[in-house]
């Protein structure tokens, strides 16, 4: 379904780009009307790349005014600001006032100072005290993902008044499934559900059926910190407290979403030695590309100096035994990668709260044991070929498969708790990851391949 949906809007895209360019304007909006305003918004962003912004205006003001807000928050936010400047102070202030609370304040942040301020001057009071709050909290923090609009009780409320307050406030909040318990200073009491309220009796007091036992997040919390709590109790909104434990807010799961996007991909460009944007690959400038992993492979160049400077210091061994050069980038490789496994292994269960700092003797106990299973049957295996095919002798194999075991033991050891000390030490684990434990595990390889065959050879 969903393909014959992408089929079609690539199909239809083609299409109203062709009406807007013979000025049908208003055949090219129905075709644009079929779709959801998911589907719209993903179009224009289309025909933007095409037609620019000035085409793209037009199409955007035929729509109705309650669809346009809609497809107005779908957009990337380069889209939405260059909307944003092209249309009316007017207009502006429609789409800013009929936003969600945290969709405008994500909009308010892209924005120009000089728009916003034109936004805060035709708020009211409170509003412009309300959007200031938010626009002041740290960068990644929960305050800034949060929304004001939620479904807030007394607790000396009965069920019936409860409802009657929430058939009111309703519609112009977040969520109604969970109601959110306040005393008077505005401390977060507890919370109750919607189920519940609706199950219990009309005349049964609020305190006596909320729940207290709930989850909360601080309104500087980061924001990884709160997606793990979505992803470990798999609510649909999290309270947001203030150092007082006075509710300022809640964050929805559709929020989060975004953010555990932005923080995947964000581990996967540590983990390729590539510095963290959050700008599409495509949008970005070739120079950016360069500025955002230059620095990376310069440091693993140097690290791979280091290991050309260790070979070096054995450059009368390897005149003697030259042979052992041909083994040198399997054992290199295969430390590598057994590193590189354990770190991928590790980072991936931080980041879903499988591991934790308290299980750094648990993991090292359970990577020593893998990798010496792993690095013994690697190296009986190296070990008949390297006798029965290379036709080498016993005490090279034997050079050989013992400086694969030890390696393959220490790489997967150092790439198992690398991770866990970046965590300890309050770096991002996605470092310790593939370029990292391949340039380590590089230079473990070379030291010990070459003493141990100083030891077995007596070279």
């Amino acid at each position: 379904m969903e393909y014959e949906l992408d089929k079609m809007i690539d199909d239809t895209i083609p299409r109203i780009i062709e009406l807007i360019e013979e000025k049908k304007y208003v055949k090219a909006r129905e075709l644009l009307l079929e779709f959801s305003e998911v589907d719209i918004a993903e179009i224009l962003e289309e025909i933007m790349e095409v037609l620019g912004v000035e085409k793209t205006i037009i199409m955007f003001r035929t729509l109705p005014k309650d669809v346009n807000v809609e497809v107005f928050s779908y957009l990337d936010s380069d889209e939405q600001v260059a909307i944003i400047n092209s249309i009316t102070d007017k207009e502006i202030h429609y789409i800013i006032d009929e936003l969600p609370f945290d969709d405008m304040i994500d909009v308010l942040e892209e924005l120009p100072a000089n728009i916003v301020d034109k936004i805060l001057e035709k708020a009211t009071k409170e509003e412009r005290k309300q959007i200031n709050s938010f626009l002041h909290y740290p960068e990644y923090s929960a305050g800034t993902l949060m929304t004001p609009e939620y479904i807030s009780l007394h607790k000396d409320m009965t069920v019936e008044q409860a409802l009657a307050h929430i058939k009111k406030e309703g519609m112009d909040s977040e969520t109604v499934y969970t109601c959110y318990v306040k005393d008077t200073g505005r401390t977060l009491l507890g919370i109750v559900s919607l189920r519940t309220l609706v199950v219990s009796e009309n005349d049964v007091m609020v305190r006596d059926i909320m729940r207290t036992d709930y989850v909360c997040a601080n309104v500087h919390a980061d924001q990884e910190e709160v997606s793990n709590l979505f992803k470990k109790y798999g609510f649909l909104a999290i309270p947001v407290v203030d150092n007082e434990h006075r509710l300022v807010g809640i964050i929805t799961v559709d929020d989060i979403l975004d953010i555990i996007e932005e923080e995947i991909t964000e581990d996967f460009q540590k983990m390729a030695g590539v510095a963290a944007s959050t700008e599409e690959y495509l949008d970005m400038s070739v120079w950016k590309h360069v500025r955002n992993r230059f620095p990376w492979l310069l440091f693993l160049m140097f690290s791979l100096m280091v290991t050309g400077l260790i070979i070096n210091q054995f450059e009368d061994l390897l005149s003697k035994a030259i042979v052992l050069v041909a083994y040198l980038p399997l054992l290199m490789g295969t430390g590598g990668n057994s590193g590189s496994q354990s770190a991928t292994l590790v980072i991936r269960s931080m980041a879903v709260g499988d591991i934790e700092l308290k299980d750094s003797v648990k993991v090292l106990w359970k990577e020593v044991r893998v990798s010496f299973l792993i690095g013994f049957s690697l190296s009986v295996l190296n070990f008949a070929k390297i006798l029965l095919i290379d036709g080498e002798s016993p005490f090279i194999a034997l050079t050989v498969c013992g400086s694969m075991l030890i390696i393959i033991t220490m790489a997967k050891t150092i790439g198992g708790m690398l991770p866990l000390l970046a965590k300890k030490l309050k770096i991002d684990p996605a470092l310790m990851a593939s370029p990292m434990i391949a340039s380590l595990t590089d230079m473990v390889s070379v030291v010990t391949y070459f003493f141990l065959a100083s030891l077995i050879l007596g070279i």
